[in-house]
């Protein structure tokens, strides 16, 4: 009942991204001190943002950069220092670690901050976290906010808990669900209207040609560990491992597509997380881990996973750890105190799902008012 029933229109290619659309936007930069909030993914083409914004004579002041940097290559949850762009000669503000919002002075002399980062419309992707902050900070000095909007390549669904604020953390920083179904134009505005973030000047420049149905396969990796198509659409099952002892295949090559633990049981597959260039300290570094290798599945099917626990509830059952199975971890990434108590008492997956429905139905209603798109 989550799912989209809207057959999927796989043709990214003639999707034309907010910054894609130059003539919309150059308009209202013309004149103006430019902050961006961007990173990797902030492409037209092979083109950079900060790149085509130079071009045009457009007075860029300071970039600010999410979790991963500035050039996507720093670890999750990696603090990363704050630097001149070897390129540009402009300088970097990180948005990751102590500094999560920006400090008045940052934001001193800037006229209007752009946004362009390629999310994947999950709750618990911090690229979320770091646009309210922005939006926050915006708000309270008086700076426009520009979302130049991308595609949520998981937009076709609405699933998982709603944040209980009580859990609110850099991994959810508002009550919607895991699977949210808005791009983050669309999400920027359900936060100021719901109260969510303080009112900042906003405006979204949306894409063209696009659908909450549209199959939009991301150009670039978002991140070093979402890497593939198939990594992306499972992420929302296997990152509720990060709160658990299990391996989601952190420090190998195909990360958010298997998991496992040394004490698993009967499993056929087997890895050894290792460091790599996106995890240097991966958990379970170096031990032989038995358990799931879902590389096989088409991508059709994991593009319907969707906020599943299936996986989770195969690892608790097959450890018989207990309580011990989870850390505190577990209750910020599905953003409820009850979950956990379900599964440790032996609760079907339908049985779970069913008690985060209501709630859903409730966001879902709320969300019509802010879609941009079909």
């Amino acid at each position: 009942s989550f799912k989209s029933n809207v057959p999927a229109t796989p043709c990214s290619s003639d999707v034309i991204v907010g910054a894609g659309q130059t003539e919309r936007y150059l308009p209202l930069l013309a004149g103006r001190n430019v902050g961006l909030l961007t990173n990797h993914t902030g492409l037209v083409g092979h083109t950079h943002l900060v790149d085509t914004l130079l071009a045009r004579g457009v007075a860029i002041r300071r970039i600010f950069a999410p979790e991963h940097g500035f050039r996507g290559e720093a670890d999750a949850g990696e603090s990363v220092t704050s630097y001149r762009d070897q390129k540009t000669g402009i300088e970097v503000v990180s948005l990751y670690g102590a500094n999560k919002r920006p400090k008045p002075e940052q934001l001193n002399g800037i006229d209007v901050i752009v946004f362009d980062i390629q999310d994947v419309g999950l709750r618990f992707y911090t690229y979320l976290s770091s646009m309210h902050y922005m939006m926050e900070a915006c708000a309270e000095n008086g700076v426009d906010f520009l979302v130049l909007d991308r595609p949520n390549p998981n937009g076709h669904i609405i699933d998982g808990p709603v944040l209980d604020m009580k859990y609110r953390s850099g991994v959810g920083a508002i009550p919607v669900p895991v699977l949210h179904g808005l791009t983050m134009g669309e999400i920027a505005r359900m936060a100021a209207g719901e109260g969510w973030a303080k009112q900042c000047a906003l405006t979204v420049v949306k894409c063209r040609n696009y659908t909450h149905a549209t199959e939009y396969l991301l150009p670039v990796a978002p991140s070093p560990n979402l890497p593939t198509a198939r990594a992306v659409y499972l992420y929302a099952a296997l990152c509720p491992f990060e709160g658990t002892v299990v391996s989601l295949g952190r420090g190998t090559d195909c990360p958010f597509e298997i998991y496992g633990h040394p004490d698993m049981t009967g499993r056929a597959f087997s890895f050894t997380p290792r460091p790599t260039a996106g995890a240097k300290h991966p958990p379970l570094e170096g031990r032989l881990c038995h358990g799931v290798d879902l590389r096989g599945m088409p991508l059709s099917e994991a593009r319907e996973v969707g906020f599943s626990l299936r996986y989770v509830i195969d690892a608790y059952r097959d450890l018989g750890l207990g309580d011990r199975f989870f850390t505190p971890m577990f209750e910020k990434l599905v953003g409820a105190g009850w979950v956990r108590g379900m599964i440790v008492a032996g609760a079907s997956e339908e049985a779970i799902r069913a008690r985060w429905v209501p709630d859903v139905e409730r966001y879902r209603e709320k969300r019509v008012q802010y879609l941009l798109y079909e």
